[in-house]
């Protein structure tokens, strides 16, 4: 039998992301012993009593893994950075699934000083509202894209290293520049969190919630299905990603502020404008998802 790719991996956070990493390298015959660390040790119990990892590990243990996935909150990236560094092997290497990477990628410089070049970061396209353990899939990631935003210290075989980790998991990675990949990220994924999330809290605090939540039907449960999602991790993301937020929010209030002249003036011509500019651009982005 060939020799796993990666014998040692160790997984800071083994929930959906990284229970869902670790599951599709195995999976693929490609990781041989897994370590599990946090800081909620019946998560950790759970994800060994389910084969996730192997066993829990220290700090000091994990950090001499062959690859080290951080898959927590990135409010956490500096802390588990910091853990490590001290016990660092010269040859790890460590890359993390945060959904902001110009933050993330300052909170390493910090923590690692020297040992940065050891450190890949990276953004898995992935997700769903279930969290924890119980919600690991190897099948995760078949299909999606994860972005690389390989630092200026990295060799080109880490690079490859953590490459070839989420090929294994059945992805397409692609690189970008970190700044390029949060002003994007904050349009497509961050700001539909808030909103949803937004909307959800307006509805629940009105006078006649119960009622509007009994009447609600699919377009309600489409549009509010990410609000379910970890409070903790969005609200580092949009802390992390603070300015391009920002600078969405600023857009998207102008689009409001558009709609709602339109509706106040009963400018149909405007409204149907609106309406059928959003309505031809989402067919599109269907259509070319499915080619």
């Amino acid at each position: 039998m060939t020799a796993p790719r990666f014998p040692t991996v160790a997984v800071a956070g083994v929930g959906l992301i990284g229970g869902s990493f670790v599951a599709a390298l195995r999976q693929a015959g490609q990781v041989g012993r897994v370590l599990g660390m946090g800081r909620n040790p019946l998560s950790l119990e759970k994800a060994q009593s389910l084969g996730l990892i192997d066993a829990i590990a220290t700090p000091q243990e994990a950090a001499r893994a062959d690859l080290i996935m951080l898959a927590a909150p990135v409010g956490a990236t500096g802390p588990l950075l910091g853990a490590l560094a001290p016990y660092l092997g010269p040859n790890t290497i460590i890359t993390d699934a945060g959904s902001t990477k110009s933050d993330v990628v300052a909170s390493a410089r910090a923590a690692l000083g020297k040992h940065i070049g050891q450190f890949v970061p990276g953004h898995p396209i992935a997700g769903a509202e279930r969290t924890g353990p119980d919600a690991a899939q190897a099948a995760l990631y078949q299909d999606r894209t994860v972005i690389l935003t390989p630092l200026p210290e990295n060799t080109m075989a880490d690079v490859r290293a953590v490459r070839d980790a989420w090929t294994y998991c059945g992805a397409h990675v692609i690189d970008m520049d970190a700044d390029a990949h949060d002003q994007a990220l904050a349009a497509v994924s961050h700001l539909p969190h808030l909103l949803a999330s937004v909307f959800m809290t307006h509805i629940v605090r009105s006078p006649d919630a119960a009622r509007r939540l009994a009447l609600a039907g699919s377009g309600f449960r489409d549009f509010t299905r990410i609000a379910a999602g970890s409070p903790e991790m969005w609200r580092d993301i949009f802390q992390s990603n603070r300015s391009a937020m920002l600078t969405e929010i600023a857009a998207l209030r102008d689009v409001l502020d558009e709609s709602e002249r339109a509706i106040r003036a009963r400018d149909t011509a405007a409204l149907q404008t609106l309406l059928q500019t959003a309505a031809d651009a989402r067919h599109q982005w269907e259509k070319e998802r499915r080619a």
